[in-house]
Formats: C-alpha cells, sequence, structure tokens
C-alpha cells in the first residue's frame, strides 16, 4: 500500500525505496489546510508622505496611479520608487450652509480606476465633486505614458447632490469581467447629533432625511450602482440590476441600494459575489431612537436593500419618529419596509428580503464577532483572493490557504483580517492577518498585478497631508525571505548643526542562515543633490547645511533580498511646541463647570514666542467644539482645519504687511502693479503657477502686467515667499468662517440645541512655523479631550468575566470572582469617588460582590472598594411624565460607590469585581453606568 501526501510523500511498501524513486516522481504541492507561517510575508513600504490619498488603481510596468482628495493625480512607479504628479482635477472641497459658514468638505477628488483593458484603450475613469455645480461626476480620460490628456475627457455620469452638510460621498470603483462598472456612491446627509438615523421630515430639512436618498428608488445617492460604460463616452444598463429598464419611480442605474456610506468595493471572480465596507451611525448604545451604531462588511450576491435609513447590522430596527413632534412609534418592519417620507420621489414599498450585513460591529466589543475590538471604526473594504487572478509568474501571489477568503480592513483599528466563506458563500470564520503588523487610516486595499498585497494609508489627520500617509505592499515569499526593515532616529527636526542617531533596531530576518549576516547601507539625500552613504547598523550623523533630508535604510541579507525603510530629517528648523495651561483642571472629565480658562503658549526657536508676540494670535489655530457622544471625528475635524488654514495664511499677510509688497501692490485694487486679487484671478492654485510666483518673487520680472519690472527680493527665503504665494493665489477662494480664539481667555461649555448633553468637549490648539531659510514648515499641537464623567460600560477598552446581554433590554453583567472591565488614560485628577450603577438582581440569579478600584493593571495599585452589593428586587418604575428619563433612573439607581485614595494625572483604571463565594459562571451583578465625581 502506498499513501501520497500533498507535502511530503511517504512510502509504506514493501517494494524497495530504490525501485519506488524510479517509478515515482514525488512533488510538493500546497495544502489549503495550512496556514502559512506569518514570517513568510513581508511588509514593504514603497512611498510616503502624500497629500490626502483616496483610491489607488495599478497600470502597466509596475506603476500605481493614485488620487488625492484636493484634485492631485499621481502616478508612482515601483521600479524608480518615483512619484510624479501629473495632473490637477479642480474640484470642490468646500461645505457652505444656509447661514453662510464655510467649511472643509468630505468631498474633492474621490476614486479612480484604470480600465480592464487599459493596455490598448488608455482609459481611466475619476469621481469627483464638481468644482462649481453641486454634484458628483463620473468622467473618463485618455492617459498615455505619464500625461493625462485633458481634451480627451468625456462625462459619463452625474449625481445631484447638496454641499450645505457634511457627509459621506463613496467614489469606491471596481470593473467585472463584462465591463460592467461598479461605483459607490454615499448617502450625502447630515450626521444626526444623536448619532443614531437621518429621519428627519420637516421642512427644510431635508439633507437630514435619509429616506429621500439610500431609501429613494430613484435616487442615485446611498447606492451601488451598476452601469456599463461604452466607447462612445455614454453608459448603458446591464441586465440583472435592481429596477429594469423603464420601472417607474426608479433608477436602472442602481444594483443595491440602502447604503450610508459605502466604501471600497470588490468582486469575487469566481462567484461574481459583490462585497464592500461600509460606515455606520455614531450612537454608542442602544436608546430610544434605536440600536446603537455598527459599521458592517457586506456581502451582494445579487441586487438588494442593504436597510438604511430603516435597519442596521442584522437587520436591527429603528423606531418610527417624527421630529415635528419630537414623538416615537413602533420599529421599522423588516418584512414590509415602507418609505413615507414627504421627500420620497421613488416608490413607497421598497424590495424585499432586507439583506443584513455579513459582518458588523460597534464602537465597543462586539458579542458576535470580538475578534473585531473595540476603539474607533471605519469600514475600509478590501479584496477576495483568487489564485486564477494572477498570471503564473506573478512572484508574491498569496498561498492556497487564502483562496477565496476576504481580507478587510477597518480606517480606525489597523487590524486586516481574513474572512472565511462556506460552499454557498455564507460567513463561516475570521481571524486576524499579520497580527503584529498594525495598518493604520487603511482607505484603499487591494491585490496588484505581482500578487502581492498593496495597501494605500491616508494618514493620521483628517484634511490635510500627513508625513505619515503611504503605499505598503506585503509580498509573500515560499523561499527565501527578505529582511523586516525598522529604522528610526533620535532626532527627526531640530537647528543646525543636527546630529541624530540612526538606529536599525528591529531589523531581523526569519531566514536561520541569514541570522547575524545582513548588510546595511544608510542613504542621507536632499533635493539639491546632497548624497551620504553610512555602511555602520546604527550610525550618528551630523547636518551642518539647512535642509529636508530623506534617510533611507537598505538592508540586504545572503541571498541579495534587498528591503528598505525611510524617514525624513528636517534640519535647520526646530519645530515649535505648544502647551495649554489648564489651571490644573482634570483633562479627561467634564464636571459641569461653567467656564474654563486657559492660555496657550507657542514657542518656536525660529520664529520667537507668542509670549513675546513675535508669533501672533492670528498665526495660531485655537478651536473648542462641543463633542456629541460617539461623535463623528470628520466633522470635528473639517472646523479644526479651517481655524488652521486662516492660521497659516495669515502668517503669509503677516509677511507681505511687513515687506515693500504693499509700495507696489493692494489686496482689491491695482496700483503700480496688479491687485492680488487678479494675480489670483490669472494664476490657477497649482504648484507649477507657485514656484514661477516664487521665483518672481525673489528674483524680480517684467513683462506680464505692464512696462513697470517688479523688483526682486533675494533677502526673502522660498519658505517666506511660498508663505505669500500662497495668501495671495487664496485670495478668491471660498474662505472658511470658523473664529479662531485667542491665545488666552476663557471658554463657556454649551450644549448645542438638539443636543442630550451626554457629549463633551475639545479645545485645541495649533501652530505651523514660518520654515527657516529654505527649509518648510513644521507643525505643533496640543488639546485638551473633556468627556462626560458618566461613562458607559460597553465602551470598555480591557475586559475579563462579561457578557452582554440586549434582550429583553441591555444587561452588560460581571461573570465569576475577579471578573473585570478596564478604561485606558483617564485622568484622576482631583477625582474623589467613583459611583457604580449596578443592579444585583435576584430574577438573575445574581449574588453581589464588592468592586475594587485599581490603576495600572488589574493587580495594580489599590486606590478605592466599595462596599459588599447584596441581591435587591428593583424598584425601578416608569419616570413621571415630563421628568428626563436618564436623570430618573440615575436617582433611583442602586450604587456600588468608591471613596478614592488621592491620585493624580492620567491611568489606565481597572474595575474588579469581587466575590469569593462565586461559583464559575455566576453573575455578581450588572452595571449601566460608571460615574466619575470630583466632590
Amino acid at each position: 500500500m502506498i499513501k501520497f501526501y500533498k507535502i511530503n510523500c511517504r512510502l509504506n511498501t514493501v517494494f524497495g525505496l530504490a525501485i519506488l524513486l524510479s517509478l515515482i516522481s514525488c512533488k510538493k504541492s500546497e495544502d489549503a489546510s495550512i496556514k502559512p507561517e506569518d514570517n513568510r510575508f513581508t511588509k514593504v513600504v514603497l512611498t510616503e508622505g502624500m497629500d490626502e490619498p483616496m483610491e489607488m488603481t495599478f497600470l502597466p510596468q509596475n506603476k500605481i496611479l493614485l488620487v488625492e482628495r484636493k484634485g492631485g493625480v499621481k502616478i508612482f512607479d515601483e521600479k524608480t520608487g518615483e512619484m510624479k504628479l501629473i495632473a490637477t482635477i479642480p474640484v470642490n472641497t468646500k461645505y457652505t450652509n444656509k447661514e453662510g459658514r464655510v467649511r472643509e468638505a468630505e468631498e474633492g477628488l474621490m476614486g479612480v480606476i484604470a480600465h480592464p483593458d487599459f493596455a490598448k484603450n488608455s482609459w481611466i475613469y475619476m469621481y469627483y465633486a464638481d468644482p462649481t455645480e453641486a454634484k458628483h461626476v463620473l468622467a473618463r480620460w485618455e492617459l498615455h505614458g505619464d500625461s493625462l490628456y485633458a481634451d480627451t475627457k468625456k462625462v459619463i455620469l452625474e449625481v445631484p447632490t447638496q454641499r450645505e452638510e457634511c457627509c459621506h460621498t463613496g467614489g469606491g470603483m471596481v470593473f467585472d469581467k463584462e465591463g460592467n462598472l461598479f461605483l459607490t456612491v454615499g448617502n450625502n446627509t447630515v450626521n444626526p447629533r444623536v448619532g443614531s438615523s437621518n429621519l428627519d421630515e420637516r421642512p427644510g430639512m431635508e439633507s437630514s432625511d435619509d429616506q429621500r436618498a439610500p431609501g429613494n428608488t430613484n435616487d442615485l445617492r446611498g447606492k451601488i450602482l451598476r452601469i456599463h460604460p461604452e466607447d462612445d463616452g455614454t453608459y448603458t444598463i446591464p441586465e440583472g440590476n435592481l429596477f429594469p429598464v423603464g420601472t417607474e419611480k426608479t433608477r436602472p442605474e442602481i444594483y443595491t441600494m440602502g447604503h450610508r456610506n459605502p466604501w471600497r468595493p470588490t468582486l469575487d471572480s469566481e462567484t461574481g459575489y459583490l462585497y464592500w465596507g461600509e460606515v455606520g451611525p455614531d450612537a454608542s448604545i442602544d436608546s430610544i431612537w434605536g440600536p446603537k451604531g455598527y459599521d458592517e462588511f457586506n456581502q451582494a450576491k445579487g441586487p438588494g436593500f442593504f436597510g438604511w435609513p430603516y435597519f442596521i447590522g442584522n437587520n436591527q430596527p429603528y423606531n418610527k419618529h417624527d421630529l415635528a413632534t419630537n414623538t416615537y412609534g413602533a420599529p421599522f418592519d423588516v418584512n414590509n419596509p415602507v418609505n413615507e417620507s414627504v421627500n420620497n420621489t421613488g416608490l413607497k414599498n421598497l424590495p424585499t428580503p432586507v439583506v443584513p450585513a455579513m459582518i458588523w460591529y460597534p464602537y465597543g466589543v462586539s458579542e458576535e464577532f470580538p475578534i473585531l475590538g473595540s476603539s474607533g471604526r471605519s469600514a475600509t473594504g478590501g479584496p477576495v483572493f483568487r489564485k486564477a487572478d494572477f498570471k503564473k509568474e506573478a512572484p508574491f501571489v498569496f498561498p492556497a490557504y487564502y483562496e477565496g477568503k476576504w481580507l478587510i480592513v477597518d480606517f480606525m483599528r489597523g487590524w486586516i483580517m481574513a474572512v472565511t466563506m462556506d460552499e454557498n458563500g455564507d460567513y463561516k470564520s475570521m481571524e486576524r492577518f499579520l497580527p503584529n503588523e498594525t495598518f493604520s487610516s487603511a482607505i484603499d486595499m487591494d491585490f496588484g498585478p505581482d500578487g502581492a498585497l498593496y495597501v494605500l494609508e491616508y494618514g493620521s489627520a483628517w484634511f490635510r497631508g500627513n508625513a505619515n500617509s503611504r503605499i505598503v505592499k506585503i509580498e509573500y515569499n515560499a523561499g527565501n525571505r527578505k529582511p523586516n526593515v525598522s529604522a528610526s532616529a533620535d532626532k527627526y527636526a531640530g537647528g543646525v548643526p543636527l546630529t541624530a542617531k540612526f538606529s536599525a533596531e528591529g531589523t531581523s530576518d526569519y531566514d536561520d542562515y541569514d541570522q547575524g549576516k545582513l548588510s546595511f547601507e544608510w542613504s542621507i539625500t536632499s533635493g539639491n543633490g546632497f548624497k551620504q552613504v553610512l555602511k555602520d547598523q546604527n550610525p550618528e550623523f551630523s547636518f551642518t547645511e539647512a535642509g529636508t533630508y530623506q534617510v533611507l535604510l537598505a538592508v540586504t541579507d545572503t541571498k541579495g533580498e534587498k528591503n528598505s525603510a525611510t524617514f525624513e530629517i528636517v534640519a535647520g528648523n526646530e519645530p515649535p511646541v505648544v502647551s495649554i495651561d489648564f489651571g490644573g483642571l482634570n483633562k479627561t472629565f467634564y464636571f459641569g463647570e461653567k467656564e474654563f480658562a486657559y492660555t496657550i503658549q507657542v514657542e518656536d526657536k525660529e520664529d520667537g514666542t507668542s509670549a513675546e508676540g513675535k508669533i501672533k494670535a492670528e498665526e495660531v489655530a485655537v478651536t473648542f467644539d462641543y463633542v456629541p457622544a460617539g461623535f463623528d471625528p470628520i466633522e470635528i475635524a473639517s472646523k479644526q482645519s479651517g481655524a488652521e488654514n486662516m492660521a497659516i495664511l495669515n502668517i503669509g499677510k503677516n509677511l507681505i504687511e511687513a515687506s515693500d509688497c504693499k509700495s507696489c501692490h493692494q489686496y482689491d485694487k491695482t496700483s503700480i502693479g496688479p491687485s492680488y486679487t487678479a494675480v489670483a484671478a490669472r494664476y490657477p492654485k497649482t504648484e507649477e503657477n507657485t514656484k514661477l510666483l516664487i521665483g518672481k518673487i525673489i528674483n524680480g520680472g517684467s513683462g506680464v502686467w505692464g512696462e513697470h519690472g517688479m523688483s526682486a527680493h533675494p533677502q526673502l527665503s522660498e519658505a517666506d515667499a511660498r508663505r505669500m504665494v500662497d495668501f495671495i493665489l487664496s485670495m478668491n477662494e471660498t474662505k472658511p468662517t470658523v473664529a479662531s480664539l485667542p491665545l488666552s481667555g476663557k471658554v463657556t461649555p454649551v450644549v448645542p440645541e438638539g443636543e442630550n448633553g451626554q457629549g463633551g468637549y475639545l479645545l485645541r490648539a495649533s501652530y505651523a512655523d514660518k520654515g527657516a531659510g529654505n527649509v518648510g514648515s513644521l507643525s505643533g499641537v496640543d488639546y485638551i479631550a473633556l468627556r462626560n464623567p458618566f461613562l458607559d460600560p460597553q465602551l470598555s477598552d480591557f475586559r475579563k468575566g462579561v457578557n452582554l446581554m440586549t434582550t429583553p433590554r441591555v444587561n452588560f453583567f460581571m461573570i465569576g470572582d475577579q471578573s473585570h472591565i478596564g478604561f485606558k488614560s483617564l485622568d484622576l485628577t482631583g477625582v474623589q469617588q467613583i459611583d457604580l450603577y449596578v443592579e444585583v438582581s435576584p430574577r438573575n440569579d445574581a449574588i453581589g460582590g464588592s468592586v475594587e478600584v485599581r490603576v495600572g493593571s488589574p493587580t495594580g495599585q489599590l486606590i478605592g472598594q466599595s462596599e459588599a452589593m447584596v441581591p435587591k428586587e428593583s424598584a425601578f418604575r416608569r419616570p413621571p411624565e415630563g421628568v428626563n428619563p436618564v436623570a430618573w433612573r440615575r436617582q433611583n439607581a442602586t450604587k456600588a460607590q468608591v471613596v478614592l485614595n488621592p491620585t493624580a494625572g492620567k491611568q489606565d483604571v481597572y474595575f474588579i469585581f469581587k466575590n469569593p463565594k462565586a461559583k464559575g459562571e455566576e453573575i455578581l451583578m450588572s452595571i449601566s453606568e460608571i460615574e466619575f465625581r470630583d466632590k
């Protein structure tokens, strides 16, 4: 008898080994059931430092085409490592509400994809916000080499929008095998302040009613569209969409509907199933409005209705809500979804069955999918792996273990999960892919032609270019593995001479034969031609000339395989230090203070200090915002970004005011030279025009506006001249209307109309310095984020022995002796007591116990302990009419009170639930809230 195994051929036979080997060729092949070692995957950083990258697509010859939100179209060449700006598309990037308030918008240039036959037709498609009209546009261009031909533009599709209120655009695209294009379109609707569903039918509140878009069969917003682009720039409707062509009150382009903010779509090339990530609302807990917010990862096996704004997650219904009377009705019926909104222009009866999410998860820990963890959330999406999608010679194709798995990424949480489906395509399980790696701010992810997984990372801050935005590729190596490279420095910026110590600590190689035999090469370069190569593993280098330097560490193994990592050093400019003096108050909790006194100090080695008056107040962006519970960070960032942009422009204005420029130029009137508004009208704000005008300011010029020549200003640095040009070219732009606060004063916490007061406040200060010589600007920031002192246990960061029950009502049970929950980094300054609102109900067989409060860990320093809580029938009653139900519940709840030993500063705080008599999984108590008290 002979047995053959897929990995190792074994022999159980009476025949001799030599005879068998002469008859049988034993060939190694993959076993799809065996998971490859994580160290078979190498993370390679290709490029960094983009300006709000949004989506990428792959071109022939190892090139990546990507778009940036403000309109930049760039090509990255993997062979040369060069990133090239090839075009700037005019786009809208601002919202202007009915009151005239202007702030940064989520929209701009939102998506890009190359046609499947790009090698033959050179067509690319981009989705963008029209610069003048309130609409989003899908258009096609021809791209030849590194040149985008503007005169080949053909508008394919337009989506009418509103641009008064934030948010949600979509913009993800994917082609199927038949040449049909799928396009995700966001709901273009206000984020409700309660973080729930959008059902506001009051006159003038149309932008707050998602029934007019995602729930409307006659509107393209809140949908995934499926069209077939034709050669002449038009499109046709493929068979099999949700509504046949000619169906009354419908749009035939709709493939799926009922979406809030669908992001990056992908198709399974074998099954044809469509997959995408979808960002949900912000409610952190279940409430009278309906369920808490969930993000979703969705699958469409065909056209369908996915529930929003009536259902979320696994079809959890929202309650009918009349905002005019502030009354509530029954939950929406998942078996009979009906759109009765006054803003609905489509069908009243919506398609059934309503398709539930495949995966859904809240801010807190998911009971259904606990592996997803807890924190902020923003489901992006990702590709389904099929080996047949790649050519045989593709070098980095993943192993058979991942065949048919969907790789998903979350923008906020940084993990990648591999989702396994069963033979019917239904969810089966998921596991963390490369659990020791983090992929932060991932805004797009897809497999490239070489078989590697590419991740496009937006960066850490909204509405600005981020140094940590990057393209990362993950290569699978079945044989020799590339080194894993880690490169760092003890200083990344400072005045000259700047001595920096470089470190390769953390660099490794998983192949035994490479241990201790890696070679290291540091290359230091700058744009002015400087180059220095260092061979030591951990060298030191002194920068004596001001400038911005790129430092690249290349590590080579014994087989010649190379990997690298880069970072930037800014010599000649010390980064500014911004600090907020909050007068010794608690920096985590808002305890009902009627006002806060603050003082902001800004210190910069080159610019001086704010205390000296060398840094002016209008050059520092200071904002104070109410932050709703479970807020959308994009809305807060839009105001902060506006304040920062104005502060930066004010630096340019102040440089002009301090120069001799005003002797020849006025802001809006012609003098000896043209007005600044006229200059802005002649020169669109592009990098090419910026460089042109910088040269004219420094070197002088004539002949453009008349015979009078422009004086040279050789004493001006390029950095200062750029600030001045930025201000001039922004003269005709719509400006954010946000007003920055002074550097010292008092702010008054106010709960905006319509809020429930369960949110907090954010005081933030930032300063972008003036640069130094030809060295660019660096930024400093400080902030104080105050949250409501009532914490929901569902938002805990650490858990052991927790059972969350959601029916018939929410119960957060602590199970067994030494069970615990914990919260990261809470300021305990001034906190004297913590009250846990608990219930020890005999109906749940709860046995009670005491609560310890510890810092640092579940076994860390004990700072307080409650008395033992004993079983007690709940005395909870419905609140009298007109009484706030939250206040009523708190007033009548049982409290486990913990008086704290004086403890200052930010700590990880743990609550340990104790009852040595508890047997196994016995319930000790349930918790509804935890209150931090300052008196």
